[in-house]
């Protein structure tokens, strides 16, 4: 399937209306990108009025109830309903966040909901992620040793060295860091992004891991690492509360300490 990249908000227009059945007690309206490229039609945002007393709370919730009965051409991504697949990450009210853990009560006014922004969007809320995870495909997210396995166990870790990836290893890789930063807007076909950039130095920072050199060889580069300006956009909208940009300084300052 062919993507597209999402078009300038002045060529989104007002889509279809669904009312809320008849008797329908506390109401909330949401607004919500529609897009099929395939047909040549213009972006539109269709407006959906949701019973929440015949509703879960989370914004995902509300997906998947018009899905499944009021509109089911409605598009997107979900899995875990946990918080911990990335699946339904999504511009919600102007912010990225995933669908699962956005309680629909914290949304003021009506709710908007659009696919995660600057990426090609192949339907509906549904982003095309293809680059985003060939960039995490470069940096090796595995470990890589020089050195034989111990014959008895496997590779250990003390609790020191273990907790220097706290804070790592929680990643889901969402996007939603990335998709939040403007450098990576701007230059995403070589700035590897906030994601990307903590999945590198989480593998840096493995105790088992003997490649730090070659990793850290790999990063150092003017758009790959450095067109991180410290926007902290990142840093703000993890859903994990995570913190992309002390990542991106640790690499930083790893380089800058084997010059010396």
């Amino acid at each position: 399937m062919v993507a597209f990249k999402l078009p300038r908000n002045s060529l989104i227009k007002p889509g279809k209306s669904y009312p809320a059945p008849a008797g329908a007690g506390r109401l909330k309206s949401f607004s919500i990108y529609r897009w099929q490229p395939e047909s040549g039609d213009n972006p539109r945002l269709d407006s959906y009025d949701i019973d929440l007393d015949a509703c879960g709370p989370m914004v995902l919730d509300a997906l998947i109830k018009i899905k499944n009965e009021i509109d089911s051409t409605l598009t997107f991504r979900r899995s875990c309903r946990e918080g911990v697949c990335g699946s339904c990450a999504m511009n919600i009210g102007g912010r990225n966040a995933l669908a699962c853990t956005t309680a629909i009560d914290d949304c003021k006014g009506t709710v908007k909901v659009y696919p995660l922004p600057h990426l090609p969007v192949i339907k509906d809320l549904v982003p095309d992620t293809t680059h985003f995870f060939a960039q995490y495909a470069s940096i090796k997210p595995w470990i890589e040793t020089q050195t034989p396995p111990p014959a008895d166990q496997e590779r250990l870790q003390g609790k020191e060295e273990r907790g220097r990836l706290n804070g790592l290893y929680e990643c889901i890789l969402c996007a939603c860091c990335s998709t939040a930063c403007p450098s990576y807007w701007w230059n995403s076909e070589r700035f590897l992004g906030p994601a990307v950039l903590l999945q590198a130095y989480r593998w840096i920072a493995d105790s088992r891991d003997e490649s730090t050199g070659e990793r850290l060889d790999a990063l150092e580069d003017p758009f790959k690492l450095y067109r991180c300006h410290t926007i902290m956009n990142c840093t703000d909208v993890c859903p994990k509360g995570l913190s992309p940009a002390k990542a991106i300084a640790e690499v930083k300052k790893l380089l800058v300490e084997r010059q010396q």
